[in-house]
């Protein structure tokens, strides 16, 4: 079975911020590069991805963000949009949700549900984590 996620910023940056190395997000990244998931992106998205992990706030050197946007590009496969009809609050937020339509299965991982449309493909990282531990894809933590 093969399962796809689109990661909103929020992950990534959480998964390069957390010293934990068993956090969600951390285990979502792991899962990418143990080639048990694939991410889905868009140049929009990785884009965004761009502009967020440069922000002087967090503070990540450029290699460390050029790592982590290799790790989308290498493992990752970039796809269209497809448009929707969804209102959203910022429309920023719009792609991420479109390319995650590309994809039947595909889950829409954020920890801002409610930036996003009420649609079950939408799970916070503790929710993606435990889908795909309950599929045996990644193991349980003790």
């Amino acid at each position: 079975m093969k399962v796809f996620v689109v990661l909103d910023t929020n992950v990534i940056v959480a998964s390069m911020l957390t010293r934990h190395h068993d956090s969600a997000t951390k285990r979502i990244i792991n899962a990418i590069t143990d080639l048990k998931i694939q991410v889905l992106y868009h140049e929009d998205i990785l884009n965004e991805y761009h502009r967020i992990l440069c922000l002087k706030k967090f503070g990540f050197p450029p290699d460390v963000i050029r790592d982590m946007e290799n790790v989308i590009t290498t493992f990752g496969i970039q796809t269209d949009r497809t448009p929707t009809t969804e209102i959203f609050t910022d429309p920023d937020d719009m792609v991420f949700y479109e390319v995650a339509l590309t994809k039947e299965g595909t889950y829409m991982v954020t920890g801002n549900k409610r930036h996003f449309p009420n649609k079950p493909i939408l799970v916070t990282p503790t929710e993606m984590v435990t889908i795909l531990e309950e599929a045996g894809i990644i193991d349980k933590t003790c």
